[in-house]
């Protein structure tokens, strides 16, 4: 059976976590998604630590709604991007929302890594202005328009 909420209606925005510490990457991702056809909401973390309270809802995220999905920078402060990807693929509760890494590591012990942990998609960060935007773009459109994603 269809799942009836994807792909998402105007009026349903794609929920969208973004788990990044770099002030720069935060204002083109929002301002790349603000751009997009889909209404998107976003929520920004700028830790591992923090990302997991929101993902668990614990204070000072009580009110946090769960993501459809998660776009992680694999370099955070107090706990790494494949800390917080392990633990979501582990909890039962987080395991099924699809989870982009988005770094500036190409690093192929990064990317098998991800893929290990079961990230759905491993993507490195363009350093341009326009193509990290695009890249951005993209992926909301992807997850927005094309996926399925479960409920």
């Amino acid at each position: 059976m269809m799942n009836p909420r994807y792909p998402l209606r105007p009026d349903q925005p794609l929920s969208v976590l973004l788990v990044e510490d770099d002030p720069g990457d935060v204002m083109i991702a929002r301002e790349a998604l603000a751009a997009g056809r889909l209404s998107t909401d976003l929520n920004v973390v700028s830790d591992g630590v923090e990302a997991m309270s929101y993902l668990h809802r614990e204070a000072p995220y009580g009110e946090a709604i769960k993501p459809d999905l998660i776009l992680l920078d694999l370099n955070l402060p107090k706990k790494s991007g494949h800390e917080v990807l392990a633990e979501v693929k582990q909890d039962p509760d987080l395991r099924r929302i699809p989870v982009v890494v988005l770094t500036t590591s190409q690093a192929q012990d990064d990317v098998m890594k991800s893929y290990d942990l079961h990230a759905s998609v491993h993507v490195s960060k363009p350093v341009d202005f326009d193509q990290f935007a695009e890249v951005v773009r993209q992926i909301d459109d992807f997850f927005g328009n094309v996926a399925e994603l479960p409920e």
